[in-house]
This record gives structure tokens, C-alpha cells and sequence, in this order.
């Protein structure tokens, strides 16, 4: 298995909103990550460490302004913790390896899908083409991924 971890590199890559998303536990504004509208068949990997997070076959149309889906890729990649900020009392998701905020797990998603929404911020993301995720490493979640 690679091993997926954070670096003082691939910080360095980060544009100043990723930076700000996944450092600083931001959110970007609703309706304008790069993937909220994506379609095409493939896996999203945290920005900063790599590791596989969700798959494209798990997204739907939510309307909340930010990708969502039902359900992580593998769970043991993303951690869940209380987070009391703004007079709310929500579930911040985090990439367990890279220890990037993602977004926040809501309970009010597709019941038949397991009822999760996973509001995730296009920031904290990197989307691999399923033409691509053999060449990049991540072969081993093609079955996780609709057929082109």
C-alpha cells in the first residue's frame, strides 16, 4: 500500500484557497468549487497527502452549494470530530493521513444510499480521471468507479 502523508512540499504546492481550506479549516463560498458540477467517472484524493477519499460513482446533486457524497471511499481515510464553531454543532470531516479539513458529514443524505451527506470543498481536493488512476497509483479503486 503507498503511503500517504503530509508534507512540507506539498504544502508549499497549495494555492492560497487550498491553503486556506485545508490549514485553516475554511470553506470556500457555495457554488464555486471547481468540482461541484463534475461528472466524469473517476476518485478524489486529498490535495495534500494523496490519499483516495471519495469516488465519483458516490457524488450526487445535493444543492448545498458543494460536492457531496454518501459515503468515503475507505473510512479509515477520513476522520469525523465535533466542531462547535460558528454557533453550530456539526461533523467535521478530515483526511486521516494528510489531516486536512474537507468539509462536514451531515445526516440528511440519500436514505437509500446510507442517508450520509458528505459536503466536501473542492479545495481540499484533486480529481483523477478514471483513464488516469492505474498510471497514478490508484488502480486498486477501480471497481469503486462507474465504467466510462
Amino acid at each position: 500500500m503507498p503511503t500517504y502523508k503530509k508534507s512540507e512540499e506539498a504544502i508549499a504546492r497549495l494555492t492560497p484557497e487550498q491553503y486556506r481550506v485545508t490549514q485553516q479549516n475554511g470553506t470556500e463560498r457555495p457554488g464555486t468549487g471547481t468540482y461541484l458540477y463534475n461528472k466524469e467517472p473517476g476518485i478524489y484524493v486529498d490535495i495534500v497527502s494523496g490519499e483516495p477519499l471519495f469516488a465519483s460513482s458516490d457524488k450526487y446533486e445535493s444543492g448545498c452549494g458543494w460536492p457531496s457524497f454518501t459515503k468515503p471511499i475507505v473510512p479509515e481515510h477520513v476522520t469525523e470530530l465535533t466542531d462547535t464553531t460558528h454557533g453550530m454543532i456539526r461533523t467535521e470531516v478530515r483526511s486521516a493521513h494528510g489531516d486536512s479539513h474537507l468539509g462536514h458529514v451531515f445526516p440528511d443524505g440519500p436514505r437509500d444510499r446510507g442517508g450520509l451527506r458528505y459536503c466536501i470543498n473542492s479545495a481540499a481536493l484533486r480529481f483523477i480521471h478514471r483513464n488516469d488512476m492505474e498510471r497514478e497509483g490508484y488502480g486498486a479503486y477501480l471497481d469503486q468507479v462507474e465504467d466510462i
